[in-house]
């Protein structure tokens, strides 16, 4: 499990999360929505270190997560950022590679066990065939699967993606939300930010809805259906509709 205790930050004078008290429960998917500006992303990058926690603490399985060293935190957790600043001008092979780093010596040369993993994230994520190929030259989907292929390698049990389908078409979008419900499927625990108020209701184990900088609601997805929070927090309503293919959500 993880664990945010009374976990405050503060940058340069002005709080961006206080006390904020949260339990993910291991194995489940917890989608994370609200507004924009309203601490999402400023809550997961304390796990990455882009958030320094003023106050309070992190336990991930009974440790103390924020006294681990980077290495360590990198085998239990990893973590793809929102924004990729920088598309490195390396083929997606050596991308995924980077995954292994955790693992590797002092000289970070790779095992026979290394290349076998690295193969199959970039198989899982449909990478395979641009194995070769820069990661700058890639379209937007593709290049996305690539990163989720370097979370992959980490093989780490948490999985952490903060607005993975932002700026994808709808095909890229479908690609991804696949990749990482099948990880919670294999037993993985995955926390996701969307912003897609409908895909976080039909994918998501839990809920947490932050407002203001703060946690206002959890719970599972037919209690946020049910409740106040997408008319208060979205200005909308949440319908149900099936036919012989399935149940859709839609807002109205």
């Amino acid at each position: 499990m993880l664990e945010f205790k009374n976990v405050s930050v503060v940058k340069n004078g002005t709080t961006l999360l206080k006390d904020i008290n949260l339990n993910i429960e291991t194995g489940k998917l917890t989608v994370f929505i609200g507004p924009n500006a309203c601490g999402k992303t400023s809550l997961l990058q304390t796990l990455n270190g882009s958030s320094k926690v003023s106050k309070g603490s992190i336990i991930l399985d009974g440790e103390d997560y924020l006294s681990l060293a980077p290495k360590e935190r990198a085998k239990k957790l990893s973590f793809l950022p929102q924004v990729h600043s920088v598309i490195p001008s390396i083929s997606v092979r050596t991308l995924v590679s980077h995954g292994r780093f955790p693992y590797l010596g002092f000289s970070r040369r790779s095992g026979d066990e290394d290349k076998r993993i690295v193969s199959e994230a970039m198989e899982k994520t449909g990478v395979s065939e641009f194995s070769g190929a820069g990661v700058d030259t890639l379209s937007g989907g593709v290049r996305q699967r690539a990163f989720i292929a370097m979370q992959l390698a980490q093989q780490s049990d948490l999985i952490v993606a903060d607005e993975p389908t932002t700026y994808l078409d709808i095909p890229s979008k479908r690609k991804v939300v696949e990749i990482y419900t099948g990880l919670r499927d294999e037993g993985k625990t995955v926390i996701l930010v969307l912003h897609e108020l409908t895909t976080a209701l039909e994918i998501a184990d839990r809920i947490v809805v932050m407002k203001d900088r703060k946690i206002v609601k959890t719970g599972s997805p037919s209690e946020i259906i049910n409740s106040e929070i997408p008319r208060d927090i979205f200005g909308v309503k949440v319908r149900k509709f099936s036919d012989e293919e399935g149940e859709y959500l839609v807002t109205v």
